[in-house]
């Protein structure tokens, strides 16, 4: 690992500590503030404390980096570093006391010919006493209740007929949800363990295939290369590789294509 990237992975380790201390310090709070978006989604007092907390570090330690964040908007889009925030990921489980909720903290650099990709990703979920990280060429790793940091790879799965699929819901999938319901009725099994959770699953080879129709870049950068290191892959619905695609579809490689295709719509 460069000492660059060895540096930026510590640096977000630092903001996911930074997080974490405001996460749950308000989780199951009684005087927890809950407002609701333009979006209809709901946002905490917490998401904005902990993002808020990550851009102050980010501002002291990586002046000349960008930030996109789900709460306060981007800034330095155009630069070719930029960091990439969800503070909590799984607000309506926070909210309701579902510990299944997490910081995403992701590093997008934008290489010589104008395309982007993730280097360095954290996925911190303190209620789960889980982290698992990657950067790139490194491979992925978990941490569980603080103990020493274990390396995680995908399943060798290669059949649906013996595939697990995680999901959230049947929200957002328009015409693709019957080509959704179809696939899911062949998997060996199918269980909606939802948001990062399910791709953090996926990562560790527990689940084999995640999906889910409609995300943000914010939802998905640090999945994506979290997913990529555990040997894995990470497109859009579609099958267009990277976090920019508007959905997400992280499996264990062996399935990828089977899973792009069996969700075309008329097909």
């Amino acid at each position: 690992m460069s000492i660059r990237r060895g540096e930026d992975l510590a640096l977000a380790h630092r903001l996911a500590d930074a997080a974490d201390a405001i996460t749950l310090s308000r989780y199951q709070a009684i005087d927890l503030t809950v407002t609701t978006k333009p979006d209809n989604t709901p946002v905490t007092d917490a998401d904005k404390s902990a993002e808020d907390a990550i851009r102050s570090l980010l501002h002291a330690h990586r002046p000349d980096d960008g930030i996109v964040g789900e709460e306060f908007g981007q800034e330095g889009i155009e630069r070719d570093r930029y960091w990439v925030i969800d503070p909590i990921d799984g607000t309506k489980n926070f909210l309701r006391g579902v510990p299944t909720w997490a910081t995403l903290i992701g590093l997008m650099e934008r290489t010589p010919d104008g395309s982007e990709k993730v280097v360095v990703g954290v996925v911190s979920a303190p209620a789960l006493f889980r982290r698992w990280y990657a950067f790139e060429g490194g491979g992925a790793h978990v941490i569980v209740n603080e103990d020493v940091p274990k390396r995680i790879t995908v399943s060798e799965v290669s059949k649906i007929e013996d595939a697990s699929i995680s999901h959230s819901d049947f929200l957002g999938w328009g015409e693709r949800l019957q080509p959704f319901r179809t696939l899911m009725d062949q998997a060996w099994r199918t269980r909606a363990h939802g948001d990062f959770w399910s791709h953090m699953l996926v990562a560790e080879g527990a689940v084999d295939i995640a999906v889910e129709p409609t995300l943000a870049l914010w939802d998905m950068a640090a999945l994506d290369i979290i997913v990529r290191e555990a040997g894995g892959r990470f497109t859009n619905i579609d099958g267009v590789d990277g976090s920019h695609g508007g959905s997400g579809l992280s499996t264990n490689s062996a399935l990828h294509s089977y899973v792009v295709d069996a969700l075309k719509v008329g097909r």
